[in-house]
């Protein structure tokens, strides 16, 4: 059976699927990836929180990089894969989506705000490192274009930086019990574009795999799960689950 028509199999008996997407999703959509062969990590090294909270120093190397990227993150468009998972949602078989990413593709593709769990948080908001206040990205990447200084926090003065996860940075306990809890409920996890090799977000897929519930894999290249996986497709997951929600389509 081709891979299309053996994961639309899968997909016709759930009801509550997990959506566990990684980077694999968005490089269709011009987001670099991080750990492959052409992955930022070859040229770059990441700066720490720890770092950035004590060193003047790396807070510029940070920001350098984020406003490097800056432009790339808001002109990506969702690819057919986020339009695939949105599609689901609207057959009313989607649970949740959880994401390692930060780009807020699934949202901008009409993936449900109220669905989307961002583990590693979003490159769409600033967030104040002292007083936890959001905004825009606009103004925090247009202060450090002018000066070269990580720019600061205009109601306590406190550093700023993406609101996203660095590395050394603990991830919110809430976003994980939620993720956590959203897969306890699910029938079928979908993971999507994810070497699944980043503790401890790789970690909510296994509680429903764990609990019997079918875990399908789609991802170009090997993972830390595909010993355990229920049905594994090594391939593009832009042009695999296209087709196969096309295919379950054509089946109701």
């Amino acid at each position: 059976m081709h891979d299309v028509e053996r994961l639309s199999a899968v997909l016709e008996a759930a009801r509550r699927i997990l959506v566990f997407s990684g980077a694999g999703i968005s490089t269709g959509s011009g987001i670099p990836d991080f750990r492959g062969p052409q992955g930022v990590w070859k040229t770059r090294q990441p700066v720490y929180f720890g770092e950035f909270m004590v060193s003047a120093k790396k807070r510029v190397e940070y920001w350098e990089y984020k406003v490097e990227a800056h432009d790339a993150f808001m002109s990506a468009k969702p690819n057919a894969a986020h339009g695939a998972v949105v599609r689901l949602e609207k057959a009313g078989r989607v649970k949740a989506v959880v994401t390692q990413n930060i780009d807020g593709l699934h949202q901008a593709a009409g993936s449900s705000a109220a669905k989307v769990i961002e583990i590693h948080g979003t490159n769409r908001e600033i967030e104040c490192t002292s007083c936890g206040a959001r905004e825009e990205p606009a103004r925090a990447v247009a202060v450090f274009r002018e000066t070269q200084v990580c720019p600061t926090c205009a109601a306590c003065g406190g550093f700023l930086k993406f609101a996203t996860i660095s590395f050394g940075q603990a991830l919110n306990p809430e976003t994980i019990e939620r993720a956590s809890q959203e897969a306890r409920e699910a029938d079928l996890v979908l993971a999507l574009g994810s070497t699944l090799s980043v503790s401890p977000a790789n970690q909510v897929p296994l509680v429903a795999a764990r609990r019997g519930a079918p875990y399908i894999i789609v991802n170009r290249g090997e993972t830390d799960h595909d010993d355990i996986a229920t049905l594994k497709l090594d391939g593009d997951v832009v042009e695999i689950l296209p087709a196969a929600v096309d295919a379950l389509a054509r089946e109701r």
